[in-house]
């Protein structure tokens, strides 16, 4: 986790993610290997990432009580890859999502979030470590992330790791594309070398920081953000007055015209 102290008004001490110090340890996880961590999958059973050792492996970070973030970016990622699986096919990669919000993403919460959002890729895995060994594995991945009393700030990352067990790309944000994703994928799986990424360095750090909903730390639970949609919906409110007062002033002008005339 990469976390710094920040004052409100209320004089408390809130935590939030450090964009620039994630992502230095994001792209410095680069080039080095996965760790032997041993995870479980939807039914409760055991999985060690180094079992995933011979074809190329995307992993993303989840937490599975999100309902904005987290799920656009799945079913981005899905979309993403089904041309690869289409036109390669589904053995020739696979795909590690990683709930790393314990012990809330539980084997069983895996599986229901997969369920619920239509995860059905047969070389998609829902795995779901012990807490104990979160803070070696995100940090494994250089993946951050931080819980605070305005939010819940982490990474919002797919890590590209090739054949031999090494991580060798970091691609952020909500969406991808084929540049994004699917073209290294298939280099890396037909052997050709992996095309550079053209984003810029500033492109990719604004890309880091993401803001999933509220977290409650007293439950250690997640809750929806209503006041950005009562913000969002007295903006709203606030440009119909706005016209109707530039309708009414119009309309006025226009009687008052046709009176005089």
């Amino acid at each position: 986790m990469i976390a710094v102290p920040q004052g409100d008004r209320s004089g408390l001490t809130l935590l939030t993610l450090d964009s620039q110090a994630a992502y230095k340890r994001s792209q410095d996880a680069v080039g080095k290997p996965v760790g032997d961590h041993v995870l479980l999958d939807r039914q409760g059973r055991p999985v060690r990432l180094a079992d995933y050792k011979g074809k190329p492996l995307l992993v993303n970070f989840i937490y599975t009580a999100c309902f904005q973030v987290c799920p656009t970016t799945t079913k981005n990622l899905q979309k993403a890859v089904e041309n690869t699986v289409g036109m390669l096919g589904a053995d020739r990669f696979n795909i590690v999502s990683i709930g790393f919000n314990q012990p809330f993403d539980s084997p069983q919460a895996m599986k229901t979030f997969a369920q619920q959002y239509g995860i059905r890729l047969p070389n998609w895995e829902f795995l779901s470590p012990a807490a104990a060994i979160v803070d070696e594995l995100t940090g494994n991945f250089g993946f951050s992330y931080v819980a605070t009393t305005a939010g819940f700030d982490h990474l919002n990352q797919v890590t590209l790791v090739d054949a031999n067990g090494m991580i060798v790309r970091q691609i952020y944000g909500e969406s991808f594309t084929a540049q994004d994703l699917a073209e290294p994928l298939k280099a890396m799986i037909t052997g050709a070398p992996i095309p550079p990424q053209t984003s810029t360095l500033a492109e990719l750090v604004d890309r880091v920081r993401i803001i999933c909903s509220v977290y409650d730390p007293l439950t250690g639970k997640y809750r929806t953000n209503y006041a950005l949609y009562f913000e969002i919906a007295g903006f709203i409110s606030f440009m119909f007055f706005m016209a109707w007062i530039a309708w009414s002033f119009m309309r006025k002008r226009h009687d008052e015209k046709i009176q005089g005339g």
